[in-house]
């Protein structure tokens, strides 16, 4: 499994833009095969700082998924909320791999 986590700055006047973005790709992200653990916004302290995070279960799956940004209509949609409102400023994307148990690794 491998899990993207997106560290996201965003126009805290857009949050409800961003908002709505967050939603469209929850919901393309869990049809596609992935499972999307949601989007943190901001509540206290800086706030211009978002995340969102989901999982695919293998690196070839997630490419699969972003093989069709820039052609699926719905890809193109959730994509727009975003471009045509201005609600993030920038992004930095990064692949982890989940630790989901309290079992030591083997030697």
């Amino acid at each position: 499994m491998i899990t993207c986590v997106i560290d996201y700055t965003v126009d805290s006047s857009k949050l409800q833009d961003f908002e709505r973005f967050a939603q469209a790709w929850i919901a393309l992200v869990n049809r596609h095969g992935g499972t999307h653990h949601g989007y943190f916004l901001p509540s206290e302290g800086a706030s211009d700082k978002a995340l969102a995070l989901f999982s695919f279960p293998s690196l070839a799956e997630y490419e699969r998924f972003r093989a069709r940004f820039g052609t699926d209509p719905d890809f193109i949609a959730a994509d727009a909320i975003r471009e045509e409102s201005g609600c993030v400023r920038r992004y930095e994307r990064t692949f982890m791999r989940p630790v989901l148990d309290g079992r030591l690794p083997e030697r």
